[in-house]
């Protein structure tokens, strides 16, 4: 096997112009995928002013279907979800037709276990996942500095530039969504599974 490449050799290109900044980090989560961790966070601090350290996922039928809970005087604030591959998402799909699925987001993947098992990524010859280089790409991956959208520069200019800020009513028009609930015959679902 072939050694890990350095990123500090390599140079990149950037998707907003030129940059100052070189270096390659990631958000928090685990894997590449990992949104779920940093929403809920925000969620945490943002709606109940809690600051959450550590998430823990709970496991519920398998690996690739968890939960994560945060709770205050055992009422349960926010209840995410982690849906990875098409088994669980039908699962999920099942109960969401019977009423019976209380998230409040759910963090949804095709493959199972995640971004970086899937069908383009570390596989051998015979198409099996390949899990050193798996576990050589999480290794790698979770090395990387985090740093938080909120925080990134060209994220802020972005805002800036093209929304005339984070806060501003064209932010939240083109960003923001409300919640209305739907009558039941107007949000029946047009899929089989």
């Amino acid at each position: 096997m072939a050694a890990p490449t350095r990123f500090s050799n390599l140079c990149f290109d950037s998707s907003f112009g030129e940059s100052e900044e070189t270096d390659i980090v990631r958000h928090e989560g685990r894997g590449a995928e990992g949104f779920l961790e940093h929403i809920f966070k925000y969620a945490a601090k943002e709606l109940f002013g809690l600051e959450v350290k550590e998430i823990v996922y709970k496991t519920l039928k398998n690996r690739d279907f968890q939960e994560v809970i945060l709770e205050k005087d055992g009422e349960t604030l926010l209840q995410f979800a982690a849906v990875y591959g098409f088994r669980n998402i039908q699962n999920m799909i099942q109960k969401l037709k019977k009423g019976k699925f209380p998230y409040q987001l759910v963090e949804v993947l095709s493959c199972p276990g995640g971004c970086l098992n899937g069908k383009g990524q570390a596989q051998t010859d015979s198409g099996k996942p390949d899990r050193a280089l798996l576990q050589q790409m999480e290794e790698v991956y979770t090395s990387l500095p985090v740093r938080l959208p909120e925080t990134n520069p060209q994220l802020q200019q972005l805002y800036q530039d093209w929304l005339d800020g984070a806060e501003s009513p064209r932010a939240q028009q083109a960003l923001h969504t409300q919640y209305r609930p739907e009558s039941q015959a107007s949000s029946t679902p047009d899929y089989k599974w």
